[in-house]
């Protein structure tokens, strides 16, 4: 078996290294002629503060479970969709709901003691252990036949410029919170690399065309056909992101006068379908095969107005149920981020597994839609927003399951094995007990 490096195979076709990123995940370039493994992805997103459940979760929860309508966005992947229901966040400790819900979410054990003031709970610090994603990313990246570019990656959209544990969901190990990248140009030139000169941005691709031009004959028709997606959509994302910059901000400004007011700008859509994109692009490029999608943070007063409402998030979300208005504000909402969850299951599904497997990229990615609360007014850490969509996880999808209570520790445990990654336990080791959930019977 040839057995030559990925990276040193195509340096030897005398290629610059600006080239790497657009053509290491060509199959046609490979030099490792057999038959290629199956590629999983994982992509864990996440929005905030609660949902309104009566508009959330189906009437039957069975296999013939029918879309409330925050989730109808995702209709056209009912046959894909597993809808969890009784998933539960049993970490105590120190910190608010607020804190352990969004810190916790994602590494399933205690915060650690800190000096950091929430609500009316004590103080508390970072996450005293590592995230599912970045567990996951770990086992991956230490096997050579799924190491990737990046392992992981972390797009944010409208994160504030602040770092506490309302704002950090990923950690890469105790007291070691991840960062988002929430400017997709910021992102771009992390995948790509951006150049410059005298008049500012140049683009990547004027340093690269004559390499792609060189190589173009000894790619397959589908890898060419790869590479062109690639490369129209770092023009086009040059391009928007020159144009943004000449009309305003690309990033999302917290104003220091009054920080628990959050300026979000009114082209956080535009923003979100770059950054999915630029996701979508560099799985298919291989770059990266885990990736988490954080909408905001938790607590955030994200003021959304292009959907017409001017109240702030998580005022809204504490608002009692009996307040129609706001209810109906907030169903609007989190239906907004339903709709940006099957905007990325599309963009999967009508993308082709690169590598000739046959099918689309969905086939292979496991997406999972979470949230730091199960309801805003109460902080309840119950029953939390669990929607996956696609089969990355190899689970029976199309169906509704209610579990009695098990802790979010053992889902990870599930997402982690489907990976390949046969976790014993995760997080707060006793409430790993009865290990991984049945999602395939």
């Amino acid at each position: 078996m040839n057995t030559i490096p990925r990276r040193k195979f195509l340096r030897d076709l005398g290629i610059s290294a600006a080239t790497l990123p657009f053509i290491g995940g060509l199959s046609s370039l490979s030099a490792n002629q057999a038959a290629p493994l199956r590629k999983k992805r994982l992509v864990i997103m996440f929005s905030p503060n609660g949902t309104v459940q009566e508009k959330f979760w189906p009437d039957a929860v069975s296999k013939d479970f029918q879309f409330k309508s925050i989730l109808e966005p995702l209709a056209p992947f009912r046959d894909k969709t597993l809808l969890l229901k009784g998933v539960y966040n049993k970490i105590q400790g120190d910190g608010d709901r607020h804190m352990r819900g969004m810190s916790c979410l994602l590494t399933a054990t205690e915060l650690a003691p800190g000096n950091i003031q929430g609500g009316s709970d004590s103080p508390a610090g970072w996450a005293s252990g590592i995230s599912i994603d970045q567990e996951i990313k770990n086992y991956l990246q230490g096997r050579a036949e799924t190491q990737t570019r990046f392992g992981s990656l972390e797009f944010g959209v409208a994160v504030p410029k602040r770092a506490d544990p309302w704002t950090r969901m990923s950690y890469a190990g105790a007291n070691k919170p991840v960062a988002p990248i929430d400017d997709p140009s910021q992102m771009l030139g992390k995948l790509y690399g951006q150049m410059r000169d005298k008049e500012g941005l140049v683009s990547v691709l004027d340093t690269v065309q004559q390499d792609l031009k060189r190589i173009s004959t000894k790619l397959s028709s589908e890898d060419r056909a790869l590479l062109d997606e690639h490369m129209n959509l770092v023009r086009e994302m040059e391009s928007e992101i020159a144009r943004q910059g000449q009309q305003k901000d690309m990033g999302h400004p917290m104003p220091e006068i009054d920080p628990t007011i959050e300026l979000v700008n009114d082209n956080t859509p535009q923003i979100s379908r770059m950054q999915i994109d630029l996701l979508v692009n560099s799985f298919a490029n291989d770059m990266a095969r885990v990736a988490t999608l954080q909408y905001m943070r938790s607590v955030g007063e994200a003021r959304m107005n292009w959907l017409g409402v001017q109240e702030g998030h998580h005022t809204l979300s504490h608002e009692p149920d009996n307040n129609a208005d706001a209810q109906a504000k907030l169903e609007k909402i989190n239906t907004w981020f339903a709709g940006e969850f099957a905007y990325l299951a599309k963009r999967l599904a009508d993308t082709p597994e690169p590598g000739g497997a046959g099918g689309s990229m969905l086939d292979n990615t496991l997406l999972v839609w979470t949230n730091e609360l199960g309801k805003g007014n109460s902080h309840t850490l119950d029953d939390i927003p669990m929607v996956m969509i696609g089969g990355g996880g190899d689970f029976t999808m199309g169906r509704a399951i209610q579990f009695d209570k098990v802790p979010h520790n053992r889902l990870w445990m599930t997402i982690a094995r489907s990976m390949g990654h046969d976790l014993k336990s995760f997080g707060n080791v006793a409430l790993s007990d009865g290990g991984a959930l049945d999602l395939v019977g």
